[in-house]
């Protein structure tokens, strides 16, 4: 019960903190402080199962469930449906080139910007299918 206490301050102590202002914690931080939490809770459980705590194992074990999953899941942008809803000012502003760009500073753009935002690289598969449709859009 002292775990659940202990999380609830935590958890307080960070809203109070952000509330207003920019996020304490970036996305990344955050999922690793959550894993590193999830973990916790389980190994917190493992120890009050064994002491016979039954009950707070079972509590413990579903709180580092939901910190586990919640490691896992990305607030992922839906993929844009089509290179025909996006107007070519748009495209330009997300690839940052400008009105006059040829299709040799178009690729380099696109190029940098994807080593940054590829799924495989920490990126997400919307920012990378933003990029894909900017690039189309503006080289077609």
């Amino acid at each position: 019960m002292t775990y659940l206490l202990l999380g609830a301050a935590v958890l307080a102590l960070y809203v109070w903190a952000t509330s207003g202002k920019s996020p304490l914690l970036k996305r990344r931080e955050w999922r690793v402080l959550t894993g590193a939490l999830s973990l916790a809770a389980f190994t917190a459980a493992a120890f009050v199962g064994v002491r016979g705590g039954w009950g707070s194992a079972i509590v413990l074990s579903v709180v580092g469930l939901w910190l586990a999953a919640s490691t896992r899941k990305s607030t992922l942008a839906a993929p844009p449906s089509g290179t025909a809803k996006m107007s070519a000012d748009e495209a330009r502003r997300i690839l940052g080139v400008g009105a006059d760009a040829s299709r040799e500073e178009v690729q380099a753009a696109y190029t940098r910007l994807m080593r940054a935002v590829h799924p495989d690289k920490g990126g997400t598969a919307g920012l990378a299918a933003q990029l894909n449709a900017a690039r189309d859009r503006l080289l077609k």
